[in-house]
C-alpha cells in the first residue's frame, strides 16, 4: 500500500468525493484507510462506566484505498504514487511533478 498514516489524501470516489483529510489509520491487510472527518457513520454505544449516558456517536469508517489519492506536498494536487529505490530504500515519488514525498 502506497498510502501511510499522516499522509494528506483526497477522496476521489464515493459519497465524500472531493473531501480532503489526513490518514488516521492505515489497514494494509484490508486495503483500507481511515481519514479524519471523512466517511462519518453513526454508531450506537451501550452505556459503560466511561460513558454512562451511551447513545449515538459519529465515528470515521474505513475507506478502500482505491477511493483516495495522495496529495503531493509540493504541487498540492491529488496524484498517483511511484516508487524509486535509492541505497536499498524505497522512496515514494509524485507522478505529476517528480518530487519526493518521503
Amino acid at each position: 500500500m502506497k498510502i501511510k498514516k499522516n499522509d494528506k489524501v483526497k477522496v476521489i470516489a464515493g459519497k465524500d468525493k472531493g473531501a480532503e483529510g489526513t490518514v488516521i489509520r492505515a489497514l494494509p491487510r484490508e486495503d483500507r484507510v481511515v481519514v479524519e472527518n471523512v466517511h462519518m457513520v453513526t454508531k450506537a454505544q451501550r452505556p459503560t462506566q466511561a460513558n454512562p449516558q451511551g447513545g449515538l456517536t459519529h465515528v470515521e469508517a474505513p475507506l478502500h484505498v482505491s477511493n483516495v489519492a495522495l496529495v503531493c506536498p509540493k504541487c498540492a494536487s491529488a496524484t498517483r504514487v511511484g516508487v524509486r529505490r535509492e541505497d536499498g530504500k524505497k522512496i515514494r515519488v509524485c507522478k505529476k511533478c517528480g518530487a519526493d514525498i518521503d
